[in-house]
This record gives C-alpha cells, structure tokens and sequence, in this order.
C-alpha cells in the first residue's frame, strides 16, 4: 500500500508535473495581492495606536477637550557670519509674517521673538489640526520659508519642528530604502553566482525572493486595514524577505541536485522535486512555521511598533515558504529537462564525473572543519561555548533609550535647523504638558492648583524660566492643560530629573489635594520613559512565550525533548553574542571609529532593538536549526549511528547553510549604510548573529554536544531508539560471528 504523501509533496508534484501552470499560479497571486493592495492603499498608524502608560493617558485626556499639542513650526532668521543685521532681519520677519498669514493650513503667527544673544529672531507658526496630521500643512509651510529664503540671501532663512523633523525623516528613510535595494540586490547577485557558478541557478532564488518581497508588500497593504502599519513595514519586508526567500530556495536546491548526484541521471526531473519537497520541503515549512510562531510573541508587546513589525514579518515569510512549494518545483522542473538534453550532448566530457568529484572535494573540507567537534567533543564545546559568553559578557552593561531627535541623522535639514534653535532659544527644547481632568465645578481649584505648580517650577534650576508656562482650559471646563519648558537635551540626566520631580513632588503636593482630579503627564521625555517601562513590563512575558513556543517546536518537528532543550540554549548563546559585540560597536562607540558612523546613532541601544533581535533571530536560527537537524536525523532514521550521523548529516548541510548565511549576511550588512540608528543597529547585530550561529553553533557547539549525548539526543523518541539499536546490532553481528568459535 502506498503512503499517504503529505501536503508539501502534493503541491510540489502537482506543479512539478505542471511547471508553466504552477508558475503561472504563483504569479497571478503575487499579481493579485500587489493589485488589490495598491487598491485599498496602507492604513498608516495615528497618534492613538503609539500611546502608552501615563503619557498615553495625558494625550488621551487632551484629546478629549480638544486641548491635544498643537504642531509648531519654528522660523529662524540668523546671520550667515558676523552679527545680524537688526534691519534686514525685521524685514524678513515681516515678510514671513505676511506669507505665512496667508496659508490656509496656519493658525496663528505670534510676533518674532529675539534670542538671548541678539544673533537669532524666531517665529512661531502654528499649524491647523493636530499632531496626527500636521505633515500635510508642513509642504506649504517649507515652500514659503525657501521663498523667503531666496527673497533675502544674506541671512539664513530656515525652519524646524516636530512637523518639518517628521517629515526629514520619513523622506530621508525612503531614501534609504532605494540604497539599500540597489545595494542588496548585487550584492546578493554576486554572492550567488559565487556559490552556484550559474546565471540560470542564480536566477532562481533571486527572482523567487523578489516576487515573494512584492506579494508581501501587496499583503501588508491588505492587513494594515487590520493591524495599522507604523511605517517600519517595507524596510522589514525587504530585509528579511530578501534572507528568508533566498535561504529556502537554496535549501530545496541543495536537495535537488544532491538527488540528481545520487542517481546518476536515471530520474527525472519530476521525480527529483517529489524526492526534495519530501525532505528540504518539509524542512522550509517547519522552518517557516517557527519563524512566524517566534515572530507572533512580539503581539504579546502590546506595542504598535513591533505589532507592525512582526506583522511584515510573518506575511513575507509565509509568502516565501509559499513560493518555495509552489513556483520553485515547476522552475526545477523546467530547468531540470533543459539540463538533460545539455547533459546528452556532452555525456562524453565527462561532466558528472567532474560534478561528483567536486562536491567530494566540499565534503573533504567540512569534514575537515568538523574533527574537531567529532574527535575531542568535549573540549570543543567547552572552548566554543566560552568564547560565545566572552562575546556576550558587555551585554551585561546594555543601556537602552528611545532613540529620539539627539540621536537622528544631522543629514536631515530640519534637525540642523533644529540644533540652532535649541542653541539660540534652549527653553524650546523640552515641553512638559500636565493635564488635569476634574469635574466643571472644580475648574477652580484646579487653576489654583496648577498657578501653585508654576510658582513651585520657577525656583528650581530643572525648568526654563525664559517662558511662562502656558495654561488651556477646555470649553466644558473639565480638562486643564499646562506646558513647562526645560532647558536640557531630551536624554540628558537633568530632563529625566525634572519629569521625577514632577510626577513624584510637585504634582502630589498641588493637583493632588484637589479631591476627585486625575492628572497625568506628557511630552517627548515622559513619552520615551513611559515606552521603556512599558516595554520592561512586557519583556519577561514575550521572552517566556518565546521559549517556550521554540522548546514545543523544535520537540514537535524532532520527536525529542533533548533536541528542544538544545534548540533553545543555543539561539539564547547566539542572541548574547550578537548583543554583546552590538554593545561594543554602538554604545561603546566602536562602529564610530572603524567605520565614521554618526556619533549621533551611537553610544546607546535603540529600546526597540534587543527584543525584536531576540524574536528575529530565534526565528532565523530555527532555518539553520531544521535544516542541519533534519538531515543528522534522517542519516540516523536510516540506522547510521548517532555520531556519525552527526558528521554526516553536517558535512551535507554545511555549504548550504553557510552559502545561506553568507547570502543573509550581505543583505543584513547593508542596513549598517542607512541613516536610522536602529536600522544600523539591527543590521550589524543580525549580520553577526548569522555568522556565528553558521560558523560557530553550527559546525562547532552542535555538533559537540549531539556527539556526546549519542542515544540520548534523540529521548524520547521509541521509534529512534529502536532504529538505532538495530543499527548497533548490525554493526556488532559480524564482530560477534568473527570472535565465536
């Protein structure tokens, strides 16, 4: 009786059998996903979704009295060298003024203002709305400053501010965007070629990685209607799009010709797919199935951020496990006969033999690479695994901040603009706003209360005093809102010493004795402080759920609880690694003198960057983790012992898995060239964490430790056990029939 196949084989047979139509298939989806997404648009993210603790709260209650933060744009006329000419400087104000006055997305202008040194004027212009959408009156806003600008060249005209800044950095991450595809893809193309020899092979899985990175986009458009996109998703779909479609290509190719090796050309193309999708097919969906379960923690966060980017994450690598069943067996196939009617017309060259000799040549030398992990097991875990804790030892000393406009790019004008400012007028760099919520016939008391804050502020060298606080009161007279300027930079100790004081003395001692009223505080400092508590909360639920989702996994697809136990130690040895060495190249500073990044992104660990690597890279280590396991397990189903399965089904895998992560690498390095200091971050830590899971966990550390365990690896399983000792009874029979007399 036949086996029942699995859904892998049948997808793989059906277009294998019919290669035009899978391919066809495969397209029309990407077509169909690019199409109605481009149709429905992205649901971007508001100011909602980002809100979080009390921050959260005090925009929450702004809102409901309609006092939310208005958006400003500053104005800065200043001299371009010597002192400012008085004259020419209130002409420029007054013809800004009058152009600004007459844009409909204005508000208000309020009258110029002179920097303490006489050398800046500022105007002040408040735009229509809110924070939530203040980027479309920035545009008219920006004309008007460079028109002015060009109507008196000998000052410097510019313009900053939350709106302007925003829009800098959105314009300068689309930017980088385009460089990194043009980076990526020849980079990727050249390192293909180096491992297959062949445009046709190479081909391949580039063209499967790009139709896979195009129906991911046209998905996400779709699921932002759902899940609100944060405007991370396209850099995420490309970066491990481009890894995860060329890493299952490769594995289903590894497999393919492997077989095709095997039987010496006596199959066909057809039947070799079948043979592969039984096995690297199985392999990539396992694989996909952990990325995505991994990935799916990162809900767990409750934070917009990483909901959208484990979102990208999933979709794009589900859509590339579903071109390697799909389009990827039909194109086999088709190259598969092209290559046997090559094949009979130079059958006398002597081409097979060439092949074979080769890959015994690649075998010799990760037979080689492995002895040391196969003769002195012991003491090659010992050294590998201390040389992983060595590299995670300055982790210990990570120190994580959200990284806000001290740590952006000073490539983007609006911030150049922004750091003048902030030096001519410094009260303008930090805005505190107390909201208070009571009931109408408190209103009062509430005012009282809040002018008593204000007296309180005035003497403490934390707050500016340049600016008189500013109180709102809302039309129902329930919500009350006052801004208190601090002079320090947004990271600075004083700032996060001024928010203390007045969350814990202040507010207590004035808001607080009016009974009955809620009070909160926001801003740009509570806001990161806030985001890092919040993320502190959510961090020992996400990485519990993490491990334990890849110990049920890895148990699930091996059969073995020892085999889960190893799975989890060794993504965690390879995480601390890559969070170590990313502790010494960014906060240490050392990226900055190897290779000139921006201080500015250095000397500090982008909050959001330790728990999405820890998610991302469990998920990625399980690709090399299925796939290297799978074949020790499927050399030890056949009754090879356990530690020679071990060298063998590692020597088998070990140049796919290190073209893969040499292919990963390239791709994960070229976000260390963008300007966003988390993607830099991410980038290097990815690129080093693939190293050494490739280089180190793989051919050193695993190995090691499934030598050792023998039998045990694979408790327990009764069907693996059984196996193995018949294996051991076939070894031992004809050294008992020798030694009988």
């Amino acid at each position: 009786m036949k086996a029942k196949r699995s859904v892998t084989v049948r997808m793989a047979t059906w277009s294998a059998w019919r290669p035009w139509r899978g391919v066809a298939v495969w397209l029309a989806f990407v077509v169909l996903a690019l199409a109605v997404g481009s149709a429905v648009g992205t649901h971007q993210a508001t100011a909602d979704d980002y809100r979080t603790g009390e921050a959260g709260r005090a925009e929450r209650m702004a809102a409901q009295g309609h006092l939310d933060h208005e958006p400003v744009e500053q104005v800065l006329i200043s001299a371009r060298s010597g002192p400012l000419d008085r004259t020419a400087a209130e002409a420029a104000v007054r013809d800004i003024t009058a152009r600004m006055r007459a844009l409909p997305g204005v508000k208000r202008v309020a009258p110029a203002v002179r920097s303490a040194d006489g050398g800046t004027l500022r105007v002040e212009v408040t735009l229509k709305g809110t924070d939530a959408d203040d980027k479309k009156f920035v545009a008219p806003v920006a004309a008007q400053t460079a028109a002015a600008q060009r109507a008196h060249p000998a000052l410097r005209v510019e313009e900053t501010g939350s709106p302007s800044i925003s829009v800098g950095v959105d314009t300068q991450r689309d930017d980088d965007l385009g460089l990194s595809e043009a980076i990526t893809l020849p980079i990727t193309l050249l390192t293909l070629m180096a491992v297959f020899g062949s445009a046709v092979m190479v081909a391949v899985p580039l063209l499967l990685a790009l139709t896979s990175i195009a129906a991911a986009v046209g998905m996400s458009m779709i699921v932002s209607h759902l899940l609100p996109d944060a405007g991370v998703g396209m850099n995420v779909i490309i970066l491990i799009g481009m890894a995860v479609g060329v890493d299952y290509t490769l594995f289903y190719l590894k497999r393919e010709r492997e077989e095709r090796t095997r039987s010496g050309g006596r199959i066909g193309p057809e039947a070799l797919v079948e043979l592969a999708a039984a096995t690297s097919g199985r392999a990539i969906v396992a694989s996909g199935l952990a990325v995505v379960v991994s990935t799916a923690t990162l809900y767990l966060a409750t934070d917009i951020v990483f909901s959208s980017l484990a979102t990208c994450t999933i979709i794009v690598v589900l859509a590339a496990v579903l071109s390697s069943l799909t389009a990827l067996p039909a194109l086999l196939v088709v190259i598969g006969r092209r290559a046997e009617l090559r094949a009979a017309r130079r059958a006398a060259k002597g081409t097979t033999r060439r092949a074979a000799k080769d890959h015994a040549g690649a075998g010799r030398v990760w037979t080689a690479l492995l002895r040391p992990a196969s003769r002195r097991p012991a003491l090659t875990l010992c050294v590998s695994v201390l040389v992983m804790l060595g590299l995670a030892a300055p982790a210990l000393g990570m120190q994580l901040r959200v990284l806000n406009k001290d740590s952006m790019s000073r490539e983007i004008p609006a911030l150049q603009a922004y750091d003048r400012l902030t030096a001519a007028f410094p009260e303008l760099r930090i805005q505190h706003q107390v909201v208070v919520r009571a009931q109408a016939d408190r209103s009062g008391e509430v005012a009282d209360a809040l002018r008593e804050l204000e007296r309180r502020t005035e003497r403490d060298p934390l707050f500016a005093h340049q600016i008189r606080p500013v109180l709102r009161t809302s039309a129902d007279h329930r919500i009350h809102t006052l801004y208190l300027a601090v002079p320090y930079k947004l990271s600075s100790p004083e700032a996060l010493a001024s928010l203390d004081r007045l969350r814990k003395d202040y507010l207590p001692h004035t808001v607080g004795t009016v009974a009955g009223a809620q009070f909160a505080v926001t801003g740009d400092v509570p806001h990161d402080t806030d985001y890092l508590a919040h993320q502190d909360e959510k961090l020992p639920l996400v990485v519990g759920m993490l491990l334990l989702l890849t110990f049920v996994m890895t148990a699930l697809v091996f059969r073995s609880l020892v085999l889960g136990l190893i799975g989890v130690v060794l993504n965690l040895l390879s995480a601390a690694a890559a969070f170590g060495l990313v502790v010494v190249f960014f906060q240490y500073g050392l990226a900055s003198t190897l290779f000139g990044f921006d201080p500015a992104a250095t000397h500090a660990i982008g909050s959001r960057v330790p728990l999405f690597l820890f998610v991302i890279l469990f998920g990625l280590s399980m690709d090399y983790q299925v796939f290297v396991v799978s074949r020790i397990r499927e050399a030890a189903l056949a009754g090879v012992p356990t530690r020679q399965a071990v060298l063998q089904g590692t020597v088998t895998s070990a140049k796919v898995v290190t073209s893969a992560a040499a292919v990963m690498v390239t791709v994960f390095a070229t976000f260390m060239l963008l300007h966003l200091a988390e993607m830099k971050q991410i980038g290097f830590s990815l690129a080093v964490a693939v190293l050494l899971d490739a280089f180190v966990i793989r051919v050193m550390i695993l190995p090691a430790a499934l030598t050792l365990l023998g039998r045990a690896t694979w408790w327990p399983s009764r069907g693996m056990r059984r196996v193995q000792e018949r294996g051991a009874e076939a070894v031992n029979a004809p050294l008992q029939a020798v030694s009988s007399p």
